[in-house]
């Protein structure tokens, strides 16, 4: 069992927060997903030929996002939230990447909805995962890049376990040790909002059809939600 925490003070500077934890135990990620595949090729149809666009940072689930980089003192347009990036590159080259098909997956249902968008692998998170303010002491293995160690500034909103940081800029990048790949079996994916009063529901909508892809390649997948009035969920492998 692992337990995920929402400090008070990021919940008293962030009351909009809503977080939609969805866990998949028993993925099969080296089968095909035929209803990713769908999703990310409608994705990119639909920027292709109906005009439909993401979410850019004039709409306002990305607007939140970038006043909270600003508030703990990062440049939302030079080190962007996961979803604003993702959409960029779609806008930008009409294609999403290929990662595999558990991250396929939750970029997909990022995208379509303009969340924020993350995964944990829980086979490798020690103890619990707290979302909180960096002390500046915490170390950081970026993905892709396992010989790197950064230090997130003092301030900047963090989700660490006992071992290190596992993602920086509340949203940005994902760390390397517990990066989900194809062998990942019980996977913790994450959807995130600032503006719970107006987006509770897409959040919620956003987690169902994200487990509802999960489900056939999984032995099980269950949904909870973590906010400042809900502070601390337990999530099972």
């Amino acid at each position: 069992m692992t337990v995920l925490r929402l400090a008070p003070a990021v919940g008293d500077a962030f009351p909009g927060t809503l977080l939609a934890l969805v866990t998949a135990a028993g993925l099969r990620g080296r089968t095909p997903w035929p209803g990713t595949a769908a999703a990310l090729e409608e994705l990119e149809r639909s920027c292709a030929e109906d005009g439909w666009r993401p979410a850019d940072e004039s709409d306002p689930r990305i607007e939140a996002w970038h006043a909270a980089y600003r508030s703990f003192g990062t440049n939302p347009r030079r080190v962007r939230p996961s979803v604003d990036a993702l959409g960029r590159r779609l806008a930008k080259k009409g294609a999403l990447p290929r990662i595999n098909p558990a991250v396929d997956t939750y970029n997909a249902v990022s995208v379509r909805h303009g969340l924020p968008a993350g995964a944990f692998d829980l086979e490798r998170v020690t103890g619990d995962i707290d979302i909180r303010y960096a002390d500046g002491s915490e170390s950081f293995t970026p993905l892709g890049a396992p010989d790197a160690v950064e230090n997130p500034a003092p301030g900047e909103i963090i989700y660490t376990d006992t071992t290190g940081v596992l993602t920086r800029h509340w949203n940005h990048r994902d760390a390397h040790r517990t990066r989900v790949t194809e062998d990942s079996a019980h996977v913790l994916f994450v959807l995130e909002t600032l503006r719970a009063p107006d987006d509770g529901p897409l959040v919620e909508t956003a987690a169902t059809e994200l487990a509802e892809l999960l489900a056939p390649h999984a032995d099980r997948t269950a949904v909870t939600y973590l906010d400042p009035a809900r502070p601390q969920a337990a999530v099972r492998l």
